[in-house]
């Protein structure tokens, strides 16, 4: 018995050492994680039907109780019978495929063994069939769960299997007395191989899929990570510098000999082997690019001709060539180059195609906020043009009534409605302006207002230090003082009193505008800033259009906040603390 256990055990490691390696094939792992597919079933049949041969005819033949090990038992005698490892070839099949691929796999298995001869051969046919139903359908089970069976509890089932092969022997041979001594002489060991074997074999897959899960997620982690390191240059557009800086961590990530980003004409960087020749501001000049380009698919090459580059010596080997696309098409290439052809592998391949993807997303996501940009400028100009008219023409009556009054004052109120002109002007141009110019605007301002009605209003400032050079949506403080002056005091024309007060938050520059007026009914206080509103003082669309400003460039946190009672009108808003130079 102990004789018949090793030699079966040479057995298995055969059928073992094949399915290692075909476990370690990454296209027959791809293929085991869609086992209901016919193909798949298809080609385990085809597989698992040459190991069940290779089982039939690699078995140990036993007559009288000796046992006889030959190479090739093409052949069995009448009255002998044969030990082989087809069993556990059938249970595997039907664990790994299912049902129908178990049956298909024991008809194989059934009809080479009949055809070998020896003692009662119809028992194996029917057994054959049996073992294939029944590991199937057990196989079944995990096939819908997209999984294998734990290494234990295939152990379990290579043992079931494998008495259901004894079974069919007692049961359906012609001599009751010799199945029983045949099936006691061998029960033992084949019950112990078959439930190693099948153990084995499903510890290979079990180990296969781990490996893979592994290297998945260092890939994912690799991707995320290179992802995370050139956002800011895609997002920035394609040009010479942000593409030089993607392509030196693009080559530190995927180690490989030279990495190409171009656009649809040039080449914009090259880093790695062959940037002696393949330089920035050059003409594409190898025809792979161009194919890539033109058909807008993945091209590769294996080799310095399929490369197409034209400078002899060139050390460039391989390479694959991703498409970068956007929604107004093809925008450029990403090129992965190889000094070794066999470096250009599977993982590569598909780690270069799911970076294209990202990268195209990145640049696309980087146009997309550019458009966005110029659409916020657009709004904000629009707005900003939007700023009372009427202030001027009032003004200007101002000063021609004091010509012939007082020409020295009319001269300086002149200068300061110059100034406020071209402050008004510049403001047009730009999203944000520094702090001070902004109270310049707000003192021309006070000043023409005070030439109209003197002694009427007075202005207290308190701005903390340091405060003066950042930088502040224009008009956002004249626009408040000067809905203070229209609308807080009513007919109001002493002690009529601002306070603009600028200090530092936590989180930002708090700019307050308070009067001592006679403040807002609640329902106004509600809709100020928000929507144009029907009102005997005004409409709002002043603060609205502020409101609409501060939100476009800051968020939500910028909005204007109304506090008002019978005893005046605080208006407050919090921005980010930002300088021109940042």
């Amino acid at each position: 018995m102990f004789s018949l256990f090793i030699l079966l055990f040479e057995r298995v490691g055969l059928i073992i050492l094949i399915a290692y390696l075909l476990l370690n094939m990454p296209s027959f792992k791809q293929r085991l994680t869609n086992r209901k597919k016919w193909s798949t079933q298809a080609l385990l049949i085809l597989i698992f039907g040459l190991f069940a041969i290779i089982s039939n005819f690699s078995g140990i033949e036993i007559q009288n109780g000796e046992v006889s090990s030959n190479i090739l038992l093409a052949k069995l005698s009448e009255q002998a019978s044969s030990v082989n490892t087809r069993t556990l070839t059938i249970g595997i099949s039907g664990i790994t495929g299912g049902p129908i691929v178990g049956v298909a796999v024991g008809a194989i298995s059934g009809i080479v063994r009949f055809y070998q001869g020896g003692i009662d051969p119809q028992v194996y046919v029917f057994s054959s069939l049996f073992i294939g139903l029944a590991a199937g359908l057990y196989g079944q089970k995990f096939i819908k769960k997209e999984s294998f069976p734990l290494p234990a509890k295939g152990a379990l089932m290579g043992a079931g299997v494998e008495m259901i092969q004894m079974a069919c022997i007692l049961l359906f041979s012609s001599s009751f007395t010799g199945a029983w001594q045949l099936v006691r002489s061998i029960i033992l060991p084949m019950t112990l191989i078959n439930s190693f074997g099948v153990a084995v074999f499903l510890s290979i897959i079990h180990t296969a899929q781990r490996q893979e899960l592994q290297a998945k997620a260092i890939q994912t982690h690799d991707v995320l990570e290179l992802a995370n390191a050139t956002l800011p240059y895609f997002r920035s557009g394609l040009d010479e510098r942000s593409c030089k800086k993607a392509a030196e961590i693009i080559k530190k990530f995927m180690k490989v000999s030279a990495v190409s980003i171009t656009d649809k004409e040039q080449i914009l960087a090259h880093v790695g082997v062959g940037s002696d020749h393949h330089l920035p501001s050059h003409e594409i000049s190898t025809d792979l690019s161009h194919d890539a380009l033109h058909t807008g698919e993945i091209k590769e090459a294996h080799s310095h001709e399929e490369i197409g580059c034209d400078v002899p010596g060139c050390l460039l080997e391989a390479a694959i060539v991703i498409p970068l696309k956007t929604a107004r098409g093809i925008v450029g290439t990403l090129k992965l180059y190889f000094t070794d052809a066999e470096e250009l592998t599977f993982v590569e391949r598909q780690l270069a195609v799911g970076l294209g993807n990202i990268f195209s997303s990145q640049i696309e996501l980087g146009e997309a906020e550019v458009q966005a940009r110029l659409l916020q400028d657009a709004e904000i100009k629009s707005l900003q043009a939007q700023v009372n008219p009427h202030f001027f023409f009032n003004a200007i009556n101002t000063i021609s009534a004091l010509i012939r009054v007082d020409s020295e004052k009319a001269r300086k109120l002149l200068i300061q409605l110059s100034q406020f002109f071209r402050s008004n002007l510049q403001g047009a141009r730009k999203n944000l302006i520094p702090l001070e110019k902004e109270l310049e605007q707000v003192k021309s301002y006070q000043l023409l207002e005070q030439a109209r009605f003197p002694d009427r209003y007075t202005v207290h400032l308190e701005i903390e230090e340091g405060l003066e050079k950042i930088v502040v949506p224009p008009f956002i403080v004249q626009i408040l003082v000067e809905n203070a002056f229209k609308h807080a005091f009513r007919s109001r024309k002493t002690d009529n009193h601002v306070w603009i007060n600028i200090s530092k938050k936590e989180d930002g520059v708090n700019i307050q505008v308070q009067d001592n007026g006679t403040g807002l009914p609640d329902n106004i206080v509600q809709q100020l800033g928000k929507e144009v509103i029907s009102s005997q003082k005004g409409t709002g669309s002043a603060l609205e259009n502020l409101n609409r400003r501060l939100v476009s460039l800051f968020g939500e946190k910028a909005c204007l906040t109304f506090d008002s009672s019978q005893e005046g009108t605080l208006v407050s808003c919090l921005i980010p603390m930002k300088k021109e130079s940042d």
